[in-house]
């Protein structure tokens, strides 16, 4: 997720409660090919080794382009490659990628080519949706026939944006379809699933090889922990986490990313409680680390500041 998943955020995921697989931020396949934008954007696909393995995620709509960088990730050190075919944001459809390669048959089976031949080496998959402004699985037929190495449902057409409970039924057809094209395709499902016990449930419902967890992973980075998930860990804990992953996001990105991003987390991390919104109200105020201890400390006196443990960044610059 853009200005979300980077690279502060799945560092805590994986020290915390890490999944089988992470995700990068998508970026721009244009962007990276200019000298200007790549350096810009090369922040987004910073990384750790304790990530591993972990996917970069591009999006964009010209073939060369997605060549051109699937040799750029292979150089990376990555484990793979996934192509998002299902953003519903303007600015990335303006650009002719995200979901609006739902309705360019033959450029997205063109774009997982390009991207197969930069990358020989590397998996390529697809995160998509269910289509565009109604259902269109042969949508995922057409998917399936350009043989990516997995396919990622998510379960609302782009119309209906996150604005209606995802349709898990038509994930669990969609997945069929697939199957019976090319049954060694993996087909992961998304969508509201905001735990491991749900995830593992609905994998096994609809016959998936896999489930993607997206906002169910905001301000819970125990998500993926068998033994202590959100509910077992204290509030001190919780807000030590989160005072945590704010030095960990100026340590790496001050001068680079806006503070602000870190206020997408506020509002998860500090919720649910007595005191809740008081504090969340004065943490969106604040524009650093040292400001957001000090908010903290000031309702919560006996948290206590965490000390950062060394990180070995792949940059790539």
């Amino acid at each position: 997720m853009a200005d979300v998943t980077d690279a502060a955020f799945r560092f805590i995921i994986a020290k915390y409660g890490k999944p089988d697989i992470f995700w990068t931020e998508f970026v721009s396949v244009d962007g990276l090919c200019s000298e200007q934008g790549r350096k810009k954007l090369l922040t987004d696909f910073w990384y750790t080794e304790g990530e591993r393995p972990i996917i970069a995620q591009i999006f964009g709509s010209k073939p060369q382009n997605f060549e051109e960088v699937a040799k750029l990730i292979a150089k990376l050190g990555f484990d793979g490659i996934d192509i998002n075919m299902g953003c519903p944001d303007r600015k990335v459809e303006k650009q002719g990628g995200g979901a609006a390669l739902i309705k360019e048959f033959n450029l997205a089976k063109e774009i997982i080519a390009a991207t197969k031949r930069g990358a020989p080496n590397l998996p390529v998959s697809v995160k998509t949706r269910i289509g565009y402004n109604q259902v269109t699985l042969d949508w995922l037929k057409n998917l399936a026939e350009a043989e990516p190495v997995a396919i990622t449902i998510h379960g609302r057409t782009r119309k209906e944006m996150s604005l209606v409970p995802a349709h898990w039924d038509i994930i669990g057809e969609g997945a069929k379809l697939i199957k019976l094209i090319n049954k060694n395709i993996l087909v992961l499902g998304n969508g509201d699933v905001q735990n491991l016990a749900e995830a593992e449930a609905k994998a096994k419902e609809y016959e998936l090889d896999g489930i993607m967890i997206g906002r169910g992973i905001f301000g819970n980075p125990w998500v993926f922990n068998r033994t202590q998930g959100k509910d077992r860990v204290s509030l001190k804990t919780q807000l030590e986490v989160m005072l945590e992953h704010t030095l960990l996001f100026e340590s790496l990105f001050s001068g680079r990313k806006s503070f602000d991003v870190m206020k997408k987390h506020y509002k998860a991390y500090v919720t649910g409680f007595d005191g809740a919104k008081e504090l969340r109200n004065e943490l969106f105020q604040t524009k650093s680390a040292k400001e957001v201890i000090n908010t903290t400390q000031k309702y919560y006196p006996d948290i206590e500041v965490p000390k950062l443990d060394p990180i070995e960044l792949n940059r790539g610059d």
